[in-house]
């Protein structure tokens, strides 16, 4: 595979439909891939679950295939792995490690309550994360050359395109706890979803029949699909979209907003740009 180099991509969140935040735990039924040095507060739950280094996870990890947590990570809870579980060097389990395949375990690795492997046991440290992510994308995706690449995750991550069966991405640096979920990039949510927090990203786009608990900030546009309902405000220094039968409970402010007749703003609307009605077909 030839080197990709940078890509957008590594700045961008996106999670999947049906995506809920719920009893202090992220699910999703896709997987999860967790870039370097986040702070998550909760804990995850997906099929397989890829942390990168020096992440801190204030909760359980459980995974319904493999998890991979690579060097230097804090896991504030249990890991439970239905497959086969990686630990990079320095990792540490503030909770007990439930693997029912093999275990591959790096240096320093710290586990408080104990651990149960059903597999086999290999002392060694894993192969980075960075290169797996690299050769999921080669074996699950058929992926195999730098355009290829960038032609797939511009269908994932672009505002035209629909997320199918991708993975839940949080890129480096994101902070997320029950008040504030912050990226640094764009952020997709996916349809049916359920999550609480102020939401801090460049850019948004929210799928249908999605629930926020909380505000959207936002330094570039918004765009709220139908059915969505947002228990808050939403700030943008760009144009805010707000389609048919979607709801904000609480005040909008930007630069121009398209509403839909059929949506509806409880609050103060603040778009010095302009308010254009959108009517039925």
């Amino acid at each position: 595979m030839e080197s990709t180099g940078d890509h957008d991509w590594a700045g961008v969140c996106t999670l999947p439909d049906h995506t809920r935040l719920e009893e202090r735990t992220l699910r999703t039924d896709q997987d999860i891939i967790i870039a370097d040095r986040c702070r998550i507060d909760y804990g995850l739950s997906g099929r397989e679950i890829v942390v990168c280094e020096f992440c801190k996870i204030n909760g359980n990890i459980v995974a319904s295939g493999d998890a991979r947590i690579d060097n230097w990570c804090d896991v504030g809870g249990d890991v439970i792995v239905e497959d086969d579980a990686y630990l990079g060097e320095g990792v540490k389990i503030q909770g007990k490690l439930v693997v029912k395949g093999d275990l591959d375990i790096g240096d320093n690795v710290q586990i408080e309550r104990g651990f149960e492997a059903k597999g086999w046991i290999s002392i060694r440290n894993p192969m980075p994360v960075i290169i797996y992510i690299m050769m999921y994308l080669v074996a699950v995706l058929g992926i195999e050359r730098e355009d290829e690449l960038d032609a797939f995750l511009e269908k994932v991550f672009g505002d035209d395109e629909r997320p199918v069966g991708t993975p839940l991405m949080i890129p480096a640096g994101a902070t997320m706890n029950m008040q504030t979920f912050s990226v640094p990039g764009k952020m997709t949510i996916g349809s049916g979803c359920r999550l609480h927090g102020n939401i801090r990203a460049r850019a948004v786009v929210v799928r249908e029949e999605t629930t926020i608990f909380g505000s959207l900030h936002v330094q570039e546009n918004a765009n709220i699909a139908p059915g969505s309902v947002i228990h808050g405000d939403i700030q943008s220094e760009g144009d805010v979209i707000i389609e048919q039968d979607a709801h904000v409970l609480g005040n909008v402010s930007c630069r121009g907003l398209t509403l839909h007749e059929d949506a509806r703003v409880d609050g103060i609307i603040r778009a010095p740009g302009g308010l254009k009605i959108e009517r039925r077909n």
